[in-house]
């Protein structure tokens, strides 16, 4: 059981969403930048432009859904924000969270076998998200 939390800790992915925010800068630097450097006769048709921002758009969707993933404890439970899903669980509805090496993101198990990937602790934040899932493991057992 965990102890009684006076604060909320919460947990988000950092380079994953610097990564995805940075793609999509490139991407629109990287219109703008050929629109205008083509040649008059070979400009952009409107349908064209729209499918192009439109793709970009859609890039930058993905990246809010990844900066708006978080991981949130209290003293009640867990919440957690996959993209634009929210699942809430209790401490008691907590079996196992666990992250294998080399795996993405840990996996929260619960007590009725239902899995759930915490998304905003990447594996790719190293030490970071190892210490979030220490810390994790500590609020459950």
């Amino acid at each position: 059981m965990p102890d009684l939390m006076s604060e909320v800790r919460r947990f988000r992915p950092v380079a994953v969403a610097i990564v995805m925010w940075m793609s999509t800068a490139v991407l629109v630097v990287m219109m703008v930048v050929v629109g205008n450097a083509i040649p008059e006769d070979y400009r952009f048709s409107v349908l064209q432009a729209l499918t192009l921002w439109g793709f970009i758009g859609v890039i930058a969707l993905l990246a809010f859904a990844v900066t708006w993933s978080n991981v949130r404890a209290d003293a009640e439970g867990l919440t957690v924000v996959n993209g634009f899903r929210r699942h809430r669980f209790a401490w008691s509805q907590i079996a196992a969270i666990s992250m294998r090496d080399g795996a993405p993101w840990p996996t929260l198990v619960t007590q009725e076998d239902r899995r759930v990937i915490l998304f905003a602790i990447q594996g790719s934040d190293g030490d970071s998200a190892r210490e979030a899932v220490r810390w994790l493991q500590g609020q459950i057992s």
